[in-house]
């Protein structure tokens, strides 16, 4: 049986050959029940269309004013870079550093890593490097929380609210709309068929 038609359970390492499956469907495991791959239909063609839709939506979260705030006839504009900034400033820079790394830094990288992966797989190219890159890109997935700030600033909305008239600016619903860009990504990419193209380099 050749190993590279071999797939170990991530439930109960039993392994298993892999076999094709009917669009939609999915492979489950003879011993627990686990599922261990799907066919997604167009995989790489959604993911990298969700992959564009996010570099946009990513690039106007960070170039557009975030909030406004309105107290006492003065009024502050924020931006992404700025809240880490004041973080910074203010002698957090724990929590600004891992802002920045969570909500800008991997979500930028791993956007622009499928897109580097992606769409020269698209034209049946192969770019260097695509093996470690598309093995970094998904260890990074956990590492991506857009979701987890985006709540944050929900919360602070709230409390704030009282206080000061607040004013969501463009890029608010760039970050939003973004959080359903990355996990659309996540949800349409099939890395199987990455690694099937890649054959050897792999």
């Amino acid at each position: 049986m050749p190993t590279d038609r071999l797939i170990a359970c991530h439930e109960c390492d039993l392994l298993e050959q892999m076999e094709p499956v009917p669009a939609g469907g999915d492979a489950r495991c003879r011993r627990c029940g686990a599922v261990l791959y799907q066919h997604k239909h167009d995989s790489l063609d959604r993911t990298l269309a969700l992959a564009l839709a996010a570099l946009i939506l990513f690039a106007v979260a960070n170039s557009f004013p975030f909030l406004a705030l309105e107290m006492q006839g003065l009024e502050t504009r924020t931006t992404l870079i700025t809240g880490v900034r004041v973080l910074y400033e203010e002698g957090c820079w724990e929590v600004a550093a891992l802002v920045l790394l969570t909500a800008v830094l991997v979500p930028g990288i791993r956007v622009l890593g499928f897109l580097y992966l992606l769409l020269p797989l698209r034209l049946n190219r192969i770019p260097p490097g695509t093996p470690l890159l598309f093995r970094a890109i998904l260890s990074l997935q956990n590492w991506s929380m857009v979701d987890v700030f985006m709540l944050g600033i929900l919360v602070s909305v709230v409390k704030l609210a009282g206080m000061a008239t607040i004013v969501p600016g463009i890029a608010v619903w760039a970050f939003a709309l973004l959080i359903f860009a990355l996990a659309g990504m996540n949800a349409m990419l099939d890395p199987r068929i990455v690694w099937d193209r890649l054959g050897p380099h792999s």
